[in-house]
């Protein structure tokens, strides 16, 4: 009995310094966004593109000779979760980095505790404007992004309303969320530039199944078109009120339209929304093709079409971009995993983009205002709105400091 209790202790003792063995041995990463609920097809979406690239890297010897732990969390789309999660990543599971966030109220509640411990974070799909900077007013902002913000996709909807397709009157619908009203206002912004003011701005909410009231008042102001703010369950059943209306006019709104969610609730009267899109479901280079296919081979999703295209390929580039930052900077201390980032040497070939000095200590967004195009909905998938975009596509277009087309975003 005394020799069986000391090999069994002995046997805890050595499982447990294999636990501690592996987690020096490794470098764990934080996976932050919704997983659950109507923000799921973009969470899902994007923890799948962050395993792929984290697979890759870990075959290929990981980075710094150690493998990347990723350490997952759902915040159901909820600020307060969110909130909770942050602080667990780095109290608790002590992350050096942390990639994700979905929705921009989370992003918003819970980035200020890692800039606090000095951990950068890498906002793969989160795009509203101010985002990157929260912080402006310290000395060193931890806060990064490689997706399109907000300052980019409103100007490009109200250009695609506005200019190319001639619409005079249109109205705004958003949800009451962090994300629907700070899009709200870059519409508005972006509107009044050309001189123009929306017909009708009507707000819904979270979960709400009827939109008929808000585009009664829309249709009763004259509105030509829509312009969008939310995700896809309610941006579907704005397709779906308009056709209970019997009154059809075209939507286009932010890049949420792309999501599965709003394609597959929305049936035929989703047909036609147009959005910005960073990327397309279609295999256009050799990268984006080797990605399409470790994807569908590896998550088989149904019909095969990724639910929310944009934040896989968003999600996968985030975990590449974070992996040569450690390489060059040869640790996992935050404020030099910061500094690499600034000023990273090597371009990474990434699914969205070829990333060239994508950031600088100044300039956090590695996405500017001539990367994305504009996405349809048709047949049940998004693809290029524009023949010339499609012809394009195997052109990588490249980051340009100097695109037109985006709103200042006021410095806090």
């Amino acid at each position: 009995m005394i020799r069986s209790f000391k090999l069994t202790v002995l046997g805890a003792a050595l499982a447990v310094a294999s636990v501690a063995t592996y987690a020096a041995d490794s470098i764990k990463i934080g996976v932050d966004g919704p997983f659950t609920g109507g923000s799921s097809s973009m969470g899902v979406s994007m923890r799948d593109g962050v395993r792929l690239a984290v697979d890759e890297i870990n075959k290929k010897g990981g980075v710094l000779g150690k493998k990347i732990e990723l350490v997952e969390r759902d915040d159901e789309a909820k600020n307060e979760r969110g909130v909770q999660i942050a602080q667990e990543l780095i109290n608790k599971e002590k992350v050096v980095a942390v990639v994700g966030y979905i929705n921009t109220g989370v992003s918003l509640a819970s980035h200020r505790f890692f800039q606090e411990a000095k951990i950068p974070v890498m906002n793969n799909v989160s795009t509203g404007s101010i985002v990157t900077h929260q912080f402006d007013d310290q000395p060193e902002n931890y806060i990064f992004r490689n997706a399109a913000a907000d300052a980019i996709q409103a100007p490009m909807i109200v250009e695609e309303a506005i200019t190319r397709r001639g619409f005079k009157k249109v109205a705004i619908l958003a949800d009451s969320t962090n994300y629907g009203q700070l899009g709200r206002e870059d519409l508005e912004k972006a509107l009044a530039q050309k001189g123009i003011k929306p017909v009708a701005e009507e707000k819904f909410n979270i979960k709400d199944v009827d939109m008929t009231a808000q585009l009664l008042k829309a249709k009763e102001a004259g509105a030509e078109a829509i312009l969008t703010y939310g995700i896809g369950p309610e941006l579907a059943q704005i397709a779906n009120s308009m056709t209970k209306l019997g009154w059809k006019v075209p939507m286009v709104g932010s890049w949420t339209l792309s999501m599965a969610n709003y394609i597959d609730n929305a049936g035929p009267g989703g047909e036609g929304a147009r959005m910005p899109q960073t990327f397309i479901q279609e295999a256009t280079t050799p990268k984006r093709k080797a990605f399409i296919d470790a994807y569908l081979k590896t998550f088989k999703p149904k019909n095969g079409r990724i639910d929310s295209p944009v934040s896989a390929a968003q999600g996968y580039d985030s975990i590449y971009l974070l992996a040569a930052a450690i390489n060059q900077a040869k640790s996992t201390e935050g404020p030099k995993i910061k500094a690499a980032l600034e000023d990273l040497q090597q371009p990474i070939e990434g699914v969205v983009t070829t990333y060239n000095k994508p950031f600088s200590k100044t300039d956090h967004e590695a996405i500017t205002a001539n990367i994305p195009v504009f996405g349809e909905v048709k047949n049940q998938r998004v693809v290029y709105a524009y023949a010339e975009d499609a012809k394009k596509a195997s052109e990588v277009r490249l980051k340009d400091v100097n695109a037109k087309g985006a709103l200042q975003v006021k410095k806090k």
